[in-house]
């Protein structure tokens, strides 16, 4: 609910969003009454659901209703997503005849050393088709042998569900994996679904602190 300009953080990135012109419908779902009442106020649309230990199962509660074969989560700290990426996970399905594929999420390689070992910035790595090994908030790869070169990839919060693997999800136990890193990725791989992982070179800013705050405002 801070401001970005003269809009606050969530609906601008609902605003964005739905200028991608890229879904049928957008909502914001949350259990905010306060939340809910900013988009609506504002021409959005917003379901409420109940308290969800993560966005994914608060998700799977707003999307029961609806008809639907694909979901596209965009968090609501990620208010300069672009068309561009949107579109990469959209094809992801479309290119998967196997229906193989649970979820897609993005991933942008990391240069400096202060974010790679920064616990706020999710790593992945992935098996040589892309498909997600583990996410962690520690640094992974570990680095023991400091000639050898390695990649370091940032997690972006952005996801596309196929609807039955995200119901499914709800459905399951946390383990104690997702529980230490919280990581809600890390249930999906505790319970054999496949990440596809499609890197990325958008470059936004995640606001999860204040200092993420003061570097968005600086991009506007």
């Amino acid at each position: 609910m801070q401001l970005l300009g003269e809009k606050t953080v969530i609906t601008t990135t609902y605003q964005n969003v739905v200028e991608t012109g890229l879904f049928d419908e957008v909502f914001v779902a949350t259990d905010s009454e306060i939340i809910f009442e900013e988009i609506v106020k504002n021409g959005g649309k917003a379901v409420m659901t109940g308290s969800h230990e993560t966005g994914s199962d608060r998700i799977a509660e707003a999307v029961q209703p609806i008809d639907c074969d694909i979901v596209i989560n965009v968090q609501g700290d990620e208010p300069f997503l672009k068309l561009e990426p949107l579109q990469q996970l959209i094809e992801v399905f479309r290119n998967d005849d196997n229906q193989e594929i649970s979820l897609a999420s993005l991933k942008i390689k990391l240069h400096e050393k202060e974010e790679i070992e920064n616990p706020n910035n999710v790593k992945v790595i992935t098996d040589n088709n892309g498909f997600a090994l583990y996410f962690s908030r520690s640094v992974i790869p570990f680095h023991r042998e400091v000639s050898y070169g390695v990649d370091y990839f940032k997690h972006i919060g952005v996801y596309a569900f196929r609807k039955h693997a995200l119901i499914q999800f709800s459905k399951l136990e946390m383990k104690p994996l997702e529980i230490s890193e919280k990581i809600e990725c890390i249930r999906y791989l505790e319970y054999g679904m496949k990440i596809k992982m499609i890197e990325t070179n958008f470059v936004g800013v995640g606001i999860d602190t204040p200092e993420d705050l003061e570097k968005a405002r600086k991009l506007i």
